[in-house]
């Protein structure tokens, strides 16, 4: 295994259910932050949390897109323009999926759509450092790499390692939670404020890939 290149957050929103007339969301998303300089990721992460300070007036709030207000997201994505990553957004529309698998299997769901966001990366990614919110077991996790390292690293070294990693500790993947759920919100919303958020995000993205 060689050194990391590039560190590589992952995070969703939206569900992996089909009950599109019970609850479940529409639309899957899911995106990555790309840093191509680990010290460019520091300063990134240190500007997060002095922005998580002056808004919240405490060290341990998160920053989660569904749940802070309007005008916190649109300060969130001022104090994130002058750092330098990317992104990459994968938007699934479930009424279009056909695939009985992906449909009837969660974990299927999820393990597929992580897949193909890290290996349809357009050469954007490679010798990364890969860290995913979630939690779980540890033979889920274990099972869940593999499956990754070994999907990903047959042809070309796509990833070096990667880690489940916790949003409430984590405030490059609450970055990554506010990415994705801005690109959404704007894919189904045409509300001139939401609109204008998205223009702060617009030219670090380099892809919203919409699978069909």
């Amino acid at each position: 295994m060689g050194k990391p290149l590039q560190l590589v957050l992952i995070d969703e929103t939206g569900d992996p259910g089909f009950k599109l007339d019970g609850g479940s969301s529409p639309i899957f998303a899911i995106g990555m932050v790309i840093f191509s300089d680990f010290l460019e990721a520091e300063k990134t992460s240190v500007a997060i949390k002095q922005l998580r300070r002056d808004i919240f007036h405490n060290d341990h709030a998160e920053f989660k897109f569904s749940k802070i207000r309007p005008e916190f997201r649109h300060r969130f994505f001022e104090a994130m323009a002058p750092f330098d990553f990317t992104v990459r957004v994968l938007l699934v529309e479930k009424e279009k999926l056909r695939s009985k698998n992906l449909k009837s299997n969660k974990g299927s769901f999820y393990n597929y759509f992580v897949k193909m966001l890290l290996k349809h990366n357009k050469g954007t990614v490679a010798n990364a450092s890969v860290k995913i919110d979630g939690s779980g077991d540890r033979e889920f996790k274990r099972k869940f790499c593999s499956y990754l390292s070994g999907e990903l690293n047959a042809q070309n070294r796509i990833v070096e390692k990667i880690k489940f990693a916790d949003s409430r500790s984590d405030v490059l993947i609450q970055l990554a939670d506010m990415v994705v759920g801005c690109v959404r919100r704007c894919h189904e919303s045409e509300n001139k404020e939401e609109q204008k958020m998205f223009a702060l995000l617009k030219p670090k993205i380099s892809d919203i890939w919409k699978f069909e």
